[in-house]
Parts: C-alpha cells; sequence; structure tokens
C-alpha cells in the first residue's frame, strides 16, 4: 500500500525515519528540468563531523530541506511512499505529479 506525501513535516519525517538525507543534481543548461531530486538512504558517514570530502553521491549533493523542498515544490511534485509502519522500504517511493 502507499500514500501520496505533499506536506513538509510528513515527508521529512518519513525519511528520516529510514535514515535518509535530500539530495539534488544540478544538469547542464538547455536541458528540460534544471534540478533532479533524489533522497540518499544509508549516507550517514557523509553526514559525519569532519568528513575529507564534498557531500556528492553520483553527480548528487546533499542539500538542506528547504532547497530541497522548494525544488520538490517548483517541479510540481509529491512523494509517493509505502505506508508500512515497520520502514525499511527506503527503496521504495516515487516522485509524482502533485494533484
Amino acid at each position: 500500500m502507499s500514500q501520496i506525501l505533499t506536506d513538509r513535516d510528513a515527508i521529512r519525517q518519513w525519511v528520516i525515519a529510514r535514515g535518509g538525507n535530500p539530495v539534488l543534481m544540478d544538469v547542464p543548461e538547455g536541458s528540460k528540468t534544471r534540478t533532479v531530486l533524489q533522497l540518499s538512504f544509508g549516507q550517514d558517514i557523509l553526514n559525519a563531523d569532519n568528513n575529507e570530502g564534498p557531500d556528492r553521491l553520483g553527480g548528487f549533493q546533499l542539500v538542506s530541506w528547504e532547497e530541497w523542498f522548494a525544488a520538490l515544490e517548483n517541479g510540481g511534485l509529491a512523494l509517493m511512499v509505502s505506508d508500512d509502519p515497520a520502514g525499511g522500504n527506503e527503496a521504495e517511493f516515487s516522485f509524482v505529479d502533485r494533484d
């Protein structure tokens, strides 16, 4: 079963409960979409104090929740997630059009 989340607090709680972080990727000018949204799970080491490099994962960059939510809303998107209360379903999400 799934649910569609648009509320910022609900989205943040779902992601954090599964050890996730907000990430974005800027794409070259001239492309249809300027920013690619994603969520990264299991990357706690990148958020540790005194890490040795930029917070980047395969072209994605860890960003603030405010920046991530701005991109989500500018794209007219919502987050469809598993509503399994047991958690552990971090791979079970997708971005959908906000109705």
